[in-house]
């Protein structure tokens, strides 16, 4: 970006109906970065019908925010150059494309041209231009001249459409899309797979022994999990850390053995349970899909610039401290599902600044992790409060009660992989309260249960 030059900001929509949708409208993020186009946060991805011709796919929908020297003809001549070099072909008005950008705001400005109009003259009319718009600048309202209605009213103000758009997390090529808002979704159901010797639950049965690991994945994958989660340091309260280079010893050799010796679990995504950005970045450059950080990248500086450069998913998991100091950081003083939320936003705006995605964020509430049971027991309740929390609408959640300690204090059942029966009552809370994913240890009996909770919360049979 030219420093002589004064720097404006500007929403961009972004679009694409052709081939790997989602890849390539990340493609025409990452170009406008090389171009100086600096993209500062984007939207949730929306699937939506298409408008005007109709006789075409469904559209993936977004907006990123952007920081600019180039002026307004300028941005306009850089964003072509961009859609053509990503094969763009025009043949039909509003027909299908492989990637739109559409310059929507410059600052505000007010700009008339031949080839341009900013504010863009059909913004306000489209809900797949409102709706994600509406996320970025929610309380702001266009530069027309005596305009005082905001972007949100505007969208509030459109017929609903048929169908609704449907918020879209990305997590790979082989993996189907996590659809937050979709209300007839299936929960997806994580296996956990630890290789540690310390876990309080199943501590020492995987390492080192890739005949274990296989058994047990295939046995994951047939009792219907479709998410891996590995593990190479336990994270129980009081946990002692062990160094980066014993956790990639015990990870990385499991992660290449699932990707390359089990062709079962060739569309299973591989979630990796690290806050250390070294281990983050070997685990996904050896086949890895996701990171599931209980820190959210607070424990290592370098963790959420590590994903960014990936482009891979992450998990922003809600937790203070460390494991070992958690259990004194309980106070919530506007009560927890008020002050999870809150500071999940925050961590949320630590990740965009970074340049990772909305669309590449899942959240999770973090049962057991600074939290006393009341406080685990009032998110379970009110989950479905937490998951609406303004700026957290569209994200996708994970819940991870499995055979969680306050289970085991309200049933007295002082053995952890006796829990069983109180995980399958919190599973059945989490779904209903609208989880996308549990994470459980006994896979068959919570896949049964999600199943179950499913058909009555969600129709999904």
């Amino acid at each position: 970006m030219d420093a002589l030059k004064p720097s404006h900001r500007a929403f961009i929509a972004l679009g694409s109906n052709v081939g790997e949708r989602v890849e390539m409208i990340e493609k025409a993020c990452l170009e406008m970065d090389r171009a100086g186009i600096k993209v500062q946060r984007t939207s949730s991805l929306f699937e939506t019908a298409p408008m005007y011709y109709l006789d075409q796919e469904p559209f993936m929908n977004g907006v990123c925010e952007v920081e600019t020297t180039l002026e307004p003809l300028e941005l306009l001549d850089k964003l072509q150059s961009i859609e053509i070099g990503l094969g763009r072909k025009k043949l039909i008005d509003k027909g299908p494309r492989s990637i739109d950008l559409d310059i929507l705001l410059y600052g505000q400005q007010v700009f008339t041209h031949d080839r341009l109009n900013i504010p863009h003259k059909l913004m306000l009319e489209r809900d797949f231009v409102l709706r994600p718009l509406s996320q970025l600048i929610p309380n702001e309202v266009p530069p027309f001249k005596g305009h005082k209605t905001t972007y949100l009213s505007h969208l509030a103000s459109l017929p609903p459409p048929s169908p609704t758009p449907v918020a879209t997390t990305y997590i790979s090529p082989s993996f189907p899309p996590l659809r937050a808002t979709d209300p007839s979704r299936r929960t997806h159901v994580m296996a956990i797979l630890n290789l540690t010797p310390d876990s309080f639950s199943d501590g020492g049965k995987h390492l080192a022994d890739p005949e274990a690991i296989t058994s047990t994945v295939r046995s994951f994958i047939q009792s219907g999990a479709t998410i891996i989660d590995i593990g190479g340091e336990s994270t129980r309260p009081g946990s002692t850390p062990v160094g980066v280079d014993e956790e990639l010893r015990r990870i990385i050799p499991a992660i290449r053995h699932i990707r390359t010796s089990i062709p079962e679990a060739k569309n299973i995504a591989i979630s990796v349970d690290t806050y250390r950005a070294r281990v983050a970045a070997e685990a996904l450059a050896a086949g890895a899909d996701i990171i599931n950080d209980v820190s959210a990248g607070l424990l290592d500086p370098e963790m959420l610039p590590t994903v960014a450069r990936s482009g891979k998913s992450i998990i922003l998991m809600h937790m203070r401290g460390s494991p070992s100091t958690m259990t004194k950081l309980t106070s919530y003083p506007n009560g927890v599902i008020s002050d999870v939320g809150t500071e999940l936003l925050a961590r949320v705006a630590a990740a965009e600044a970074t340049g990772i995605r909305r669309w590449r964020i899942i959240l999770d509430p973090g049962l057991g992790f600074a939290k006393n049971q009341a406080e685990d027991l009032t998110i379970l309740k009110d989950f479905a409060a937490l998951r609406q929390t303004q700026g957290l609408e569209y994200f996708p959640w994970l819940m991870g009660p499995s055979r969680k300690r306050f289970i085991g204090r309200l049933t007295g059942v002082e053995k952890a992989s006796e829990r069983g029966w109180g995980t399958a009552a919190t599973v059945t809370a989490s779904v209903a309260g609208g989880a996308d994913i549990v994470r459980v240890h006994d896979v068959k009996e919570m896949w049964q249960v999600a199943r179950v909770a499913d058909a009555i919360y969600r129709g999904v049979q």
